[in-house]
């Protein structure tokens, strides 16, 4: 019991200790805020651009299952070097991959690959893959987008399924109904 006063009290002590109250923008030179608000205006003026060679890939129609891929390829027409700090796609079946870890300088080209796969993904598709970038946006955006056919196995598959949910959410609703009707109530 005595170790955990203890300890208690160190815990306290320290945050009290550690915790000063003092205005942060006190600390803040005038001057150095000119000079940095000059230098963000600069460096917008003289960000990377980039340029897609398109923005949105279509694969058209395919089969559900198939694996596709297309490469973007884009060019930096700003004033300084492109950095591409992450690719990301919208859901796991978009893969961004083999995109260049080194700056890319003005007037340079690069690429990267989008792997799309189809298994489970019926009907019209479309699929976002977002650019973490230096640009003055931050964040690029392609799109890729596919009618994908579906495979009668699995639509009889699902149309299954989904008749089977659709009888145990019956099933439940007229147990809860049973439930609310034989549930005594109380009278004031």
């Amino acid at each position: 019991m005595k170790k955990i006063t203890l300890l208690l009290l160190a815990v306290v002590t320290i945050t009290f200790v550690s915790c000063k109250k003092e205005d942060a923008t006190s600390k803040i030179k005038t001057a150095n805020l000119e000079k940095a608000k000059k230098q963000n205006k600069v460096n917008r003026e003289d960000a990377p651009v980039i340029e897609f060679g398109e923005l949105v890939h279509d694969f058209g129609e395919i089969n559900e299952g198939d694996k596709v891929e297309t490469t973007f390829t884009f060019k930096n027409t700003g004033k300084s070097e492109l950095l591409i700090t992450k690719i990301k796609g919208s859901c796991g079946c978009t893969v961004p991959s083999n995109w260049p870890r080194q700056p890319i300088m003005p007037g340079e080209e690069g690429s990267f690959t989008v792997k799309f796969n189809s298994k489970g993904k019926p009907n019209n598709q479309q699929k976002s893959v977002t650019l973490t970038t230096n640009t003055n946006k931050g964040r690029e955006v392609v799109r890729i987008k596919a009618h994908v056919k579906p495979d009668p196995e699995q639509e009889k598959l699902r149309k299954e399924r989904a008749e089977k949910n659709k009888k145990l959410r019956a099933e439940r609703l007229a147990k809860q109904k049973a439930q609310a009707v034989n549930k005594p109530t109380i009278k004031k």
